[in-house]
């Protein structure tokens, strides 16, 4: 039997459709999902997610929503809260409780500027989603997406979240190496809404490049432990992305790895 607090990420599921994704969760009797807001949520698409949640058995925990990422913080005028805002309605109307982004790039303003940009651009949405029950969460994202992020260590995560009054979204595979990792997850615990899992091999230097939990080197028993001896009680999102999840396939690296991060979980007793 599956762990309850085992969750799926869509964005290793981008080649089928967010109904198929839900229903392969069902199927293999995971049930949280995560998905993309996709061009934020529009009707149609809105409809075949709730047809697709209708049966039960899996719930919509968080939505992606890319913030600024056409254009970029320096030249938006406004774009981004917009879709953001349609993001945060689809994320009410499926009953989710988070919606977690990337900032945008940060063009040619320093990392000082972008983040206060950034929580300029971001503050009318941090109120349209407090109205609707919905919390905004920023993650801690590989520096080779810089074009598209500035927060690149959960150091820099952390003060971002803080400077924007927002959230965080722990990606263990992003900070896994990072100095001082409890005490930041310390710092970050009050507000965190999810945590992204997945695992590393050494010698792979594509990125994205993160494989099944159990396969690699990450001390996944020590860092989710902590985790939880923190309090964290929301789900443990499975990310997986990458020539690995291509290789073995993403529906048979998705099932495998559900399987193996719901052992863990029993066993560290979560």
């Amino acid at each position: 039997m599956m762990h309850p607090r085992v969750s799926l990420n869509q964005v290793g599921f981008l080649s089928e459709s967010t109904p198929a994704f839900i229903h392969f969760c069902r199927e293999i009797g995971v049930g949280n999902a995560v998905i993309a807001s996709q061009l934020a949520m529009g009707t149609e698409v809105l409809d075949e997610t709730q047809a697709a949640l209708a049966p039960g058995g899996v719930r919509i925990p968080c939505l992606v929503q890319p913030f600024a990422r056409y254009p970029d913080l320096e030249r938006d005028e406004g774009s981004a809260g917009e879709t953001l805002n349609r993001a945060i309605e689809a994320a009410a109307a499926l009953g989710a409780d988070h919606v977690y982004m990337i900032t945008g790039g940060r063009g040619t303003l320093s990392w000082e500027a972008a983040a206060a940009r950034f929580t300029e651009l971001i503050a009318p949405c941090i109120d349209h989603a407090r109205v609707r029950g919905i919390s905004l969460l920023i993650e801690t994202s590989n520096l080779f997406n810089i074009d598209i992020h500035i927060a690149h260590t959960l150091e820099d995560t952390i003060k971002l979240a803080e400077m924007a009054g927002i959230g965080h979204c722990l990606d263990i595979g992003a900070a896994w190496v990072e100095s001082d990792l409890k005490g930041k997850f310390a710092r970050a615990m009050p507000t965190t809404g999810l945590v992204q899992v997945c695992d590393y091999v050494p010698g792979d230097r594509t990125t994205p490049c993160k494989s099944v939990p159990g396969d690699g080197v990450m001390p996944l028993d020590r860092i989710i432990g902590d985790l939880l001896e923190l309090g964290y009680q929301g789900v443990f999102d499975l990310e997986l992305v990458g020539p690995r999840i291509v290789a073995e396939g993403h529906r048979a690296a998705f099932k495998r790895g559900a399987e193996a991060l719901s052992e863990l979980l029993v066993k560290l007793g979560a």
